[in-house]
């Protein structure tokens, strides 16, 4: 309770001294980060005061209560969800001095550099090569799906620095300027008629080794923090209302037209609704135990979960609509910022969520992460594992 009524004290000589309505957003948004209430649980002086994750929902309700800015946290979600912990976790000093202020106040939005044509389900597989030159890394490759890339200043990645080890030991993460010479962004058109996805191509791209997160020949075990908190983030990032989400947009309709109603689609309206609501309770169970550390593989679990709900509830909205459900709106090719389910019509939603097996972790990976690493299953055979990368065949 005093640390509560700490932080509610702290909020209110924040907005006395700047108040959201009288500066500009950005402005206001510094001054919550250098406050420590950008995030509570991070460190002094990078946006927080070193408390528990849980107290932010305390800064959130009253800074939301007074109508301050946010930060878009869906325009800059793979920085605050993917990049920041990476950083926070095996950044050093003068890299989270640099990175995390303007990426928690979105003046510099970030993408994920990873899978690549040939290495996507089998990512240590990856062949985007960076080979030392004096204090620069030279990387050559080409990198695939990556949202956000034509908005991005900054990108994370991993590339191979040494294939004379096996593959999962020879690769090394950095942070990638995105407007360095040698980067180059091209769109990726989607079934849905956007393109928030693109292929980035690396060529002769110069990294710092300032820009190297972790050390060499250990970017593997650095990707891990990053793919599972994506993965919570996905899953479960944020907390949603009973009948939230997806099925929320399906039981309204159910509601609203009558006539749309059929036994067979009651009863399987019923399953889904059941099944959505047990998802939320556990990621409710996943973000407490986030509180108290760092995410564990359970949220590979709530990530395969919500890809199988969303596609299975937006086929049932569009069955559930009939004729209605064959409409689409405006087929053009656009370049989102963020993915908007819910703007939408059900159309969109139905062939958007086709992209939520892959995205993130495909659906059968996620399931041999679950068997291994939560039921403790045998693991798969896997011939490749000692050998060294350049023997592989590809």
């Amino acid at each position: 309770m005093a640390a509560e009524k700490g932080l509610r004290e702290r909020v209110r000589e924040l907005l006395a001294e700047h108040g959201p309505g009288a500066m500009e957003p950005l402005d206001f948004l510094r001054a919550r980060f250098d406050a420590g209430l950008a995030w509570v649980h991070f460190p002094e002086g990078l946006g927080g005061l070193g408390l528990p994750r849980t107290e932010q929902a305390v800064v959130d309700a009253e800074l939301a209560a007074a109508g301050a800015p946010d930060n878009d946290p869906r325009r800059i979600g793979i920085g605050l969800g993917m990049a920041a912990p990476t950083i926070l976790r095996y950044g050093t000093e003068e890299q989270k001095s640099r990175f995390l202020r303007p990426l928690w106040t979105g003046e510099e939005v970030w993408c994920q550099l990873f899978s690549e044509p040939g290495a996507g389900s089998d990512l240590a597989g990856l062949r985007t090569r960076a080979v030392r030159d004096g204090d620069d890394w030279v990387v050559d490759g080409q990198k695939v799906w990556t949202s956000s890339a034509h908005n991005a200043r900054w990108a994370i990645l991993i590339a191979r620095t040494d294939p004379d080890v096996p593959k999962h030991r020879g690769i090394t993460y950095f942070v990638c300027d995105m407007t360095d010479p040698g980067v180059e962004v091209r769109p990726l058109r989607q079934i849905t008629g956007e393109a928030e996805f693109n292929e980035v191509f690396l060529s002769g791209v110069r990294i710092p080794d300032a820009h190297r997160l972790g050390d060499v020949g250990d970017g593997w075990r650095v990707a891990q923090t990053t793919l599972m908190n994506e993965r919570v983030a996905i899953g479960s990032g944020q907390a949603v209302p009973r009948e939230g989400g997806m099925i929320g947009t399906v039981a309204a309709t159910w509601r609203e037209r009558p006539e749309l109603r059929t036994p067979e689609l009651h009863d399987r309206l019923m399953r889904l609704w059941v099944e959505a609501e047990v998802a939320r309770l556990t990621g409710e169970r996943v973000r407490q135990q986030l509180a108290h550390g760092a995410p564990g593989p359970e949220g590979s679990g709530l990530k395969l979960a919500f890809a199988r709900l969303n596609q299975q509830i937006s086929g049932l909205e569009v069955e559930l609509l009939g004729e209605d459900g064959l409409r689409y709106g405006d087929w053009t090719m656009v370049r989102p910022q963020i993915v908007d389910f819910y703007g939408r019509d059900a159309g969109y939603r139905y062939l958007r969520a086709k992209g939520n097996s892959i995205e993130g972790g495909t659906s059968e990976i996620l399931r041999n992460i679950v068997a291994e690493r939560v039921l403790g299953l045998p693991s798969e055979p896997r011939t490749d594992k000692d050998a060294a990368w350049k023997d592989l065949p590809r």
